[in-house]
């Protein structure tokens, strides 16, 4: 599946510079140094967290995309520096679990 396509199925996109990325597994975390050692290449990662240390662990990880769950607000500077740095950022107003519950059906 490719990052695009999750906006037909109820995600919402702050930044898709790179919508044709493909999504090859989901990690969550926050504890951003966790993320860094433990997300794989091509995966959508789930969080909460806003940070601009976000969009560096993204980059790092060399995920597919970030998904901010719950709602969660990054604010318009961040959102510009996503897109600055090839970053997808997507957003799911549903908690955590019921986000990964989604991908879950979505994602192999």
């Amino acid at each position: 599946m490719k990052v695009a396509d999750l906006l037909a199925h109820g995600f919402r996109a702050l930044s898709l510079p790179d919508g044709d990325r493909e999504i090859d597994g989901v990690y969550i975390g926050d504890l951003l140094s966790w993320v860094m050692g433990r997300a794989q290449m091509d995966n959508a990662w789930i969080t909460i967290m806003t940070n601009v240390n976000v969009i560096a662990v993204a980059s790092l990880a060399d995920t597919s995309c970030v998904i901010l769950a719950e709602g969660a607000v990054m604010p318009d500077d961040l959102v510009k520096t996503a897109k600055e740095k090839d970053i997808n950022v997507l957003v799911s107003d549903e908690p955590i679990y019921e986000t990964a519950l989604a991908l879950a059906g979505l994602v192999s």
